[in-house]
């Protein structure tokens, strides 16, 4: 009873600004509701552009060391490995086309000998086949 009278007594500008006041409390929870559900969404997708952001440092640092290593041998008199993986990939598929090209012209040759009815003729004796004595 007694906070009644007191807040009957207040003029209108002090009503107003207590209503502002509510409407303000109340827009700034309800913010604050929002802000935390989206400071869940940004942590949520904010771990997956982490990991990417890991991966890619990753990377970078392992190319870093690697370049790092190659540059202390190549200072230190050091000659690099032979590439033995490209070198044995590259034999590999040099024997894969030349067994290929092999067997194509191996293939193509055979079907030239198949023709058995050429009559060889002496050019110095016209009309005689090759090999007649006379």
């Amino acid at each position: 009873m007694f906070g009644t009278t007191l807040l009957e007594r207040r003029s209108k500008p002090e009503r107003i600004a207590d209503q502002a006041w509510q409407h303000l409390v109340s827009a700034v929870s309800s913010a604050g509701d929002s802000v935390r559900d989206t400071a869940r969404s940004a942590r949520r997708s904010g771990s997956g552009l982490a990991d990417e952001a890991t991966d890619l440092v990753g990377s970078a640092a392992d190319e870093a060391r690697r370049r790092a290593t190659l540059a202390f041998d190549a200072l230190a008199g050091r000659r690099p490995a032979l590439p033995w993986t490209l070198l044995v990939s590259a034999t590999l598929v040099g024997a894969a086309i030349g067994w290929a090209a092999g067997t194509a012209a191996r293939a193509a040759g055979s079907r030239y000998r198949a023709v058995d009815g050429i009559e060889f003729v002496d050019v110095d004796r016209p009309n005689s086949p090759v090999g007649l004595d006379g």
